[in-house]
């Protein structure tokens, strides 16, 4: 598989030694064939160009590195087409053509390549408009390739609507991005949209053996195993990291060097490190994980594979077939499956969850090693723990215990108070495999004459309401703060009888405030409250009159001599609270409120 290069470059290239490319580029698809993992749009354009329904633009979207630009060069090239024999829009390119090599480089005159995260204002796409009026210069079809598109500003989208919507018959757009979702819908609805797929990672460690054996390099199947997984489905990243790899290796590449050179731990030992927790063996846990940190793993890194391998282990027990993954190693494979057997689904999912909020403690940590280590003894000691439904279930399940004897050795009957004995017990597991009984109750038989006297009944005073202080505090004795903070800020009493409240409000008093005042009092004094609005304005509200009271008494504060004497003796000093000793008690819940803190530039 090489790149358009192949088609000439040679020549360019006689009698001076050519200069090093890096993989992706010496490998970069030249037509639809080399493209792996794309077979569904290649299938749709191959339709497309054989029955002549050719779109006016395309929408190429997914991860970095999946292969957007250069399946947009690739279109380019097949809607330029043109050899001794074809002359039209082709998806068979084995060929070269006459444009292909100039296309594929990126240097023809009539297929024009723009960045939007550097080109984002209404002044390069008016540029655009203006030029495509003109005929192409030596191509069928002027393409304009703009590569992440999604960072064009509302303007300059806006103006290239139009010509979007209706192009010269010589002009083709082809978009590409990574974010689709900030492409405008009125942008996408005019093209032919291509969500380009992460490439599989079987594919992906075909094609980098293929590569490999291209280049004379010996690579293990662990090592292309671990870069495929690496890559996380781009095909670009696979190569640079292979490319990486061969230079770390000096021109061979096995697993311990790939695996050293991303910070990765063995899967083997994270296979181990699994089985370790799951049996809540927290000491070998933690040397496990200690053993591959001092090989250079890092801690984020081996938390993340163990959340991998337990996903593997819950994908085995419903999907047998995910063990045929190219990327998996043996080790996976197997014991995956005897873990798949072995663990339900209650411990997997938990696992997973506990994982998912570990790995971001551990990278958010200054001390990532020992974040991971709790985060380990975390899920060692969740491992065999029953959820709380089994618990019950396992109480409730659990046989009753005989009856004890009496101490004169004849058995309670229904006479002398059997009845009333109980012993409550659950079964629980044993180490040794079998089960232990462990008892929770134990009651002694009541006396069968014995007959309990009925408890008083004790009548609820009424609850009576005379000011808004009272409402205050029944709020607050019902924990309802939110409708207190209201009360206090907002009404102001004008009158009060038994079930009736007059009240006034202030201008930011909310709107359903009176009728959660009804509501609430209902609720709170057992009675039916009239609750209505006063022409007349009432009283100040209990803030209105704290607020007073505070002002008043760091007023006072600050008048007192001693307290004068300390604030200019202490320059910079503010008082911060008053406080009154030997206080009488005011049965009030504006006078059990403390006084707050003024704001002053004073502090004591």
């Amino acid at each position: 598989m090489s790149e358009a290069g192949n088609m000439g470059a040679g020549s360019l290239e006689t009698g001076k030694a050519a200069a090093y490319r890096v993989l992706a580029r010496k490998y970069r698809p030249s037509n639809f064939s080399e493209l792996i993992g794309q077979e569904p749009m290649v299938r749709t354009l191959t339709n497309a160009f054989a029955s002549g329904r050719i779109a006016q633009a395309w929408m190429l979207t997914g991860v970095r590195g999946v292969g957007k630009t250069t399946t947009a060069r690739i279109l380019a090239r097949a809607l330029n087409y043109k050899t001794a024999t074809v002359d039209g829009p082709s998806v068979d390119l084995s060929v070269p053509g006459e444009h292909c090599q100039a296309i594929m480089e990126g240097r023809h005159v009539d297929v024009i390549e723009m960045d939007a995260a550097s080109h984002t204002g209404i002044d390069d796409i008016r540029d655009i408009i203006d030029r495509v009026r003109y005929a192409p210069v030596s191509a069928r079809y002027k393409v304009y390739i703009i590569d992440e598109v999604h960072m064009l500003s509302t303007q300059a989208f806006n103006g290239l609507l139009k010509t979007l919507e209706e192009p010269p018959p010589h002009v083709k757009f082809i978009f590409a991005t990574t974010e689709i979702r900030k492409v405008p819908i009125t942008v996408l609805s005019r093209c032919q949209r291509f969500d380009l797929r992460r490439i599989d990672a079987g594919a992906l460690v075909a094609h980098l053996s293929a590569i490999a054996g291209k280049e004379g390099i010996s690579v293990d199947d662990e090592a292309l195993a671990m870069i495929a997984r690496a890559a996380e489905g781009s095909a670009r990243d696979s190569l640079s990291i292979l490319d990486q790899a061969i230079a770390h290796g000096g021109g061979t590449v096995d697993a311990e060097a790939v695996r050293a050179m991303l910070g990765l731990a063995d899967r083997a030992r994270i296979v181990d490190l699994f089985e370790h927790v799951m049996k809540g063996d927290v000491a070998s846990a933690l040397a496990e994980f200690r053993a591959q940190y001092d090989t250079g793993a890092d801690p984020a890194a081996v938390l993340t594979d163990l959340a991998e391998f337990n996903h593997l282990v819950t994908r085995l027990r419903f999907v047998p077939g995910a063990a045929d993954d190219a990327s998996l190693a043996e080790d996976e494979r197997r014991r995956g499956a005897d873990f798949a057997k072995s663990l339900s689904v209650r411990v997997l999912s938990r696992t997973w969850q506990m994982l998912l909020k570990g790995i971001p403690e551990v990278q958010s940590s200054n001390r990532p090693v020992s974040a991971a280590e709790m985060v380990l003894i975390r899920l060692a000691h969740a491992a065999d723990l029953p959820t709380l439904d089994e618990a019950l279930k396992s109480l409730e399940g659990a046989p009753s215990a005989p009856p004890a004897p009496r101490p004169n050795g004849t058995a309670p009957g229904p006479g002398n108070g059997g009845g009333a004995s109980a012993v409550a017990q659950a079964r629980m597991p044993a180490s040794n495999g079998g089960a232990q009984t462990m008892r929770l109750v134990e009651t002694e038989p009541a006396p069968a004459a014995f007959v309990p006297a009925p408890e008083p009944v004790v009548e609820t005073p009424p609850v009576v309401v005379k000011s808004i202080a009272d409402i205050v505090a029944l709020a607050d004795s019902n924990r309802d703060l939110a409708f207190k903070v209201l009360v206090k800020r907002c009404i102001r009493l004008v009158r009060v009888e038994p079930g009736r409240l007059d009240v006034g409000l202030t201008e930011d008093a909310p709107k359903t405030l009176l009728n959660d005042l009804t509501t609430k009092l209902r609720a709170w004094t057992g009675r039916n409250w009239l609750v209505s609005l006063s022409k007349e304005e009432g009283g100040q509200t209990i803030t209105q009159v704290e607020t007073a009271k505070r002002e008043t008494a760091f007023l006072d504060a600050r008048s007192d001599p001693a307290v004068a004497a300390i604030l200019e003796r202490f320059p910079g000093a503010k008082i911060i609270d008053v406080r009154i000793p030997d206080a009488p008690e005011v049965e009030t819940a504006e006078a059990s409120e403390p006084i707050e803190p003024a704001q002053d530039d004073d502090e004591i």
